[in-house]
């Protein structure tokens, strides 16, 4: 039996993140995009159902390329509100140790839930903490994938270096090469697809110089080149971490990048705000990927990733609402919107306009992972779209609808699509109860921190 063709008509405004012209709409089939429709035409296929999307606006999915789901538990906690990075990370790490698999389950679900919400379709997810008896993490958050329906890249991260040879975590967070490399080939034989259309993949994550060796770095790099998977980390986030780095190895970020074998086009960055100019020449010539994380990097006073000058240098940027501890949430339209004002001050209105920022959460992104097939809206790539509505007092008065996603602070989608199917109908994700996952969830986060 054929797959039915639905005709998304007329939405108010597109953002195809191409130069493509879908004013008319477009027509999906099955898991792909299969027309798009100019303005004042209808579709040349026939078409079974039609969507009225004359009072929405329509993107691509959103695309998520940095996160930590476990820590949606420990948001706003009060000890570390107030604190940079190094003593935010020693005081949490206590406290991420005491992770069990329902606790994780749970945070990776009200994670993506909010994601979802939010407009995205594809997201990553950086897990490192594995305490004893979650050696099985990732596995765990392969359930939490299925059952939510969302495109995921789940990184196996890894601390291999305690505070007790000269890293940051404490001993009891951090395992052995061997353990990890291990893992890592399993999760990559057992769930790790490819191809257009790949719902789950895996990446290998090692979590950052300060609390991994260069033995795992390299045998990383190695195994992901032998395994054809992406590589992620990391770098260049604070002039604390610079410091490690030019005391325990004797070289600046990115020559030690260069030094372990990861100066190439499988990696991608998360930060990536520590750069020289020669740096990020030399990032842009291996064609490194860097994620910006706009919120995360400003909650942490942390500094500001220097988009354009990357981006002219060759760098694909994406976008990433980093931790849920160090932004406090996870949407992904929000952080489009922060990317727009704290570049700003760096380059300009002219040169950061909301299509620019937008192109960094869809097209962008999927560059950083190594997807040609989303992203954007064009025929043949897959059906991921998320379609927002402006009808609340905050756009009453707006004229430009794709600037006012951003300009008005447009923070739920109304309706969101990944591979063909409705995920997101009437702003609710399909199948979900929510109050009860905040309920769970809750008692959960309350758990977590009780007598520490």
């Amino acid at each position: 039996m054929s797959a039915q063709r639905l005709w998304i008509k007329n939405p108010r405004a597109v953002f195809t993140a191409n130069s493509h012209d879908a004013a008319g709409g477009v027509v999906v089939e099955g898991v792909v995009i299969r027309e798009l429709v100019p303005a004042g035409c209808e579709p040349t296929l026939s078409c079974d159902a039609v969507f009225d999307a004359s009072e929405r606006v329509l993107l691509p999915g959103l695309i998520n390329t940095h996160h930590h789901f476990y820590q949606t538990l420990t948001r706003a906690w009060a000890p570390v509100v107030n604190v940079p990075l190094f003593p935010w990370l020693k005081q949490l790490y206590p406290v991420w140790a005491r992770l069990d698999a329902e606790a994780l389950a749970l945070a990776s679900k009200v994670a993506m839930a909010e994601l979802l919400l939010s407009g995205c379709t594809t997201t990553t997810d950086h897990h490192y903490l594995f305490p004893q008896g979650m050696e099985e993490a990732i596995d765990v958050q392969v359930d939490v994938v299925g059952e939510l329906g969302m495109r995921a890249v789940l990184t196996r991260g890894s601390m291999s270096l305690g505070e007790d040879d000269g890293g940051l975590p404490p001993r009891h967070t951090v395992q052995q090469g061997e353990t990890i490399l291990r893992d890592s080939e399993r999760l990559i034989k057992r769930y790790h697809q490819r191809g257009e259309g790949a719902w789950l993949q895996i990446a290998l994550a090692p979590c950052s110089p300060f609390s991994v060796t260069s033995e795992i770095m390299r045998d990383s790099a190695q195994l992901a080149q032998r395994e054809d998977v992406r590589l992620h980390t990391h770098l260049a986030e604070t002039l604390d971490e610079e410091n490690f780095c030019l005391q325990r190895f004797g070289l600046r970020t990115v020559d030690y990048l260069e030094s372990v074998g990861w100066l190439n086009d499988r990696t991608w960055l998360a930060h990536g705000i520590h750069f020289d100019e020669s740096e990020i020449q030399r990032l842009g010539r291996a064609g490194v990927g860097v994620c910006h994380c706009p919120v995360s990097n400003m909650r942490l006073a942390s500094g500001m990733c220097p988009t354009v000058d990357l981006q002219n240098a060759g760098v694909a940027i994406g976008l990433g609402v980093d931790g849920s501890a160090s932004n406090d949430a996870s949407n992904i339209m929000y952080e489009a919107r922060q990317a727009l004002y704290l570049q700003r001050l760096r380059y300009g209105a002219q040169a950061i306009t909301p299509q620019r920022v937008l192109g960094w959460a869809t097209q962008g992104s999927a560059k950083l992972i190594g997807r040609s097939d989303i992203g954007e809206i064009a025929v043949g790539k897959q059906a991921d779209l998320a379609l927002f509505a402006q009808d609340e007092l905050r756009f009453s008065g707006s004229h430009d609808p794709i600037s006012a996603l951003l300009l008005c602070g447009a923070e739920r989608a109304e309706h969101v699509m990944i591979g063909g199917k409705w995920r997101v109908t009437d702003g609710n994700i399909v199948g979900l109860d929510v109050p009860e996952l905040i309920s769970r969830h809750r008692k959960a986060a309350k758990k977590l921190v009780a007598d520490i």
